[in-house]
């Protein structure tokens, strides 16, 4: 849908203020639903839920082609966004379900491809689509995929009911669902206009309000939406903060690349998209070899190795300049999708490998909204970064923002940018070495052979 964005404004007759919620309806929706979508696989089934989310998702998607106003197409986007979440969110609970244990991170593995070959492709083909055809087939193209989907899931997806019967947590749902809106509306519109404007300082604060909420109601409700105990477990607790990080800071790259390729370098849009694909290309290639990897070695040295090879990626992004070569940008960004692709499986099944069944819906939810959540994060706080330091560095009042400012401006807030992402990868290296060290400490404390008293 990005790459229609321009086209869309023209056909559409509006303008980028409006436009852009084209894509922000669709990601605070699903973010905001993802949790509760989960609590519910818990409760009646996850195969019904994801059934019905591909033919919601299919339903939107027609609707939002056959789009007459950008309002009727965010209206749409957001029914799309409904089936999104309801797929998305129950996915790594379906194959935690269906595989065991010494398949698992293979399997999410295989799904970390599949996913990392739409992100190469889909822009491709949305190009290709609005250039011989119009915007309304990137929608329309979703219908064959849909319906194929859907009839899948139905034939191949395993059927396992839950025991019992459990009530849904309303009110816990409804704070949870307040306060992520809250948040992802104040990082959204914060970074136009700042982050200590009154308006967005009231959205924090409902914010904060609804998350203690929230958590009040999860002690005191007899069937909570969360279990709040699951974040005793240390070691879940670990991998969840580790993603979180990496999807704060591949959100940088994915947002200040495109600036430094095109206004910088001087590429076009074109070799931007395939310049930008290095990441899903090294992630897409790496993430079943290392979910194999974990499957016989275990997650942690996985996931560790990964975090490794990310802290050098970054490092070595520090170092672009105005005169980087293609070769030497690839070799600078390659670490990063080859370090993604061997962090994220192992990291999933890792999570999903440490809760009860009946919370897996939870769980997957859970990972899904650090996804969500982390490039939010990424998008508006490295963002806000990344323009004040160019600012900072040339010296002047830009009144076209830091995009117009001069090259060696741009790559000096890059550098800075970098670094601090560089740091925060550094500190998700720390945490995971000591998860690292606390997992085997806590294995050789339950293989101690027992004395006698």
């Amino acid at each position: 849908v990005n790459v229609a964005l321009p086209t869309l404004v023209r056909d559409l007759n509006t303008d980028f203020a409006t436009i852009q919620w084209v894509v922000l309806s669709y990601l605070l929706t699903m973010t905001t639903l993802m949790l509760s979508i989960g609590r519910l696989g818990d409760m009646i089934g996850k195969k019904s839920i994801f059934n019905a989310g591909f033919v919601v998702f299919t339903v939107g998607s027609v609707l939002c082609g056959l789009s007459p106003t950008v309002h009727w197409l965010i209206a749409f986007r957001v029914l799309q966004a409904v089936g999104a979440a309801m797929t998305l969110a129950l996915g790594a609970a379906i194959v935690t379900e269906a595989f065991p244990g010494q398949e698992r991170g293979r399997a999410l593995g295989l799904i970390g491809t599949i996913v990392s070959l739409g992100i190469i492709v889909g822009p491709t083909l949305g190009g290709v689509l609005i250039e011989y055809l119009s915007w309304h087939w990137i929608f329309f193209v979703n219908l064959p995929v849909g319906i194929v989907g859907t009839l899948m899931a139905w034939r191949f997806v395993p059927d396992f009911k839950p025991k019992g019967r459990q009530r849904f947590d309303y009110l816990g749902a409804a704070t949870l669902c307040i306060s992520l809106l809250s948040l992802l509306l104040a990082l959204t519109w914060g970074q136009q206009v700042g982050f200590t404007a009154p308006n967005i300082l009231l959205l924090f604060g409902v914010w904060l309000a609804c998350l203690i909420a929230f958590l009040i109601i999860e002690t005191r409700t007899k069937q909570p939406m969360i279990d709040l105990r699951i974040f005793k477990n240390i070691l879940f607790s670990v991998n969840l903060v580790t993603g979180f990080t990496t999807f704060v800071s591949i959100a940088g790259v994915f947002i200040l690349l495109p600036f430094y390729l095109e206004d910088v370098l001087g590429y076009n849009t074109q070799q931007v998209g395939f310049l930008l694909a290095v990441i899903p290309i090294g992630l897409g290639t790496f993430a079943p070899i290392a979910g194999a990897l974990s499957d016989r070695f275990g997650t942690r040295p996985i996931t560790v190795l990964g975090l490794v090879i990310l802290f050098g990626g970054y490092i070595g992004l520090t170092g672009l300049s105005t005169e980087t070569t293609t070769w030497s940008y690839v070799l600078r960004l390659l670490p990063i999708g080859i370090g993604m692709g061997i962090f994220q499986s192992p990291n999933n099944s890792a999570v999903m490998g440490t809760v009860p069944r009946e919370r897996l819906g939870v769980a997957s939810g859970l990972l899904s909204i650090t996804r969500t959540l982390g490039q939010t994060v990424g998008i508006a706080i490295l963002g806000a970064l990344w323009a004040s330091r160019v600012m900072a560095n040339a010296g002047e009042f830009l009144p076209g923002g830091a995009t117009t400012a001069p090259p060696a401006a741009q790559v000096a807030g890059l550098h800075d940018t970098f670094i601090a992402i560089t740091v925060l990868i550094f500190l998700g290296l720390l945490l995971s070495v000591w998860g690292l060290m606390k997992e085997r400490s806590l294995q050789s404390q339950m293989t101690v052979p027992q004395t006698n008293m």
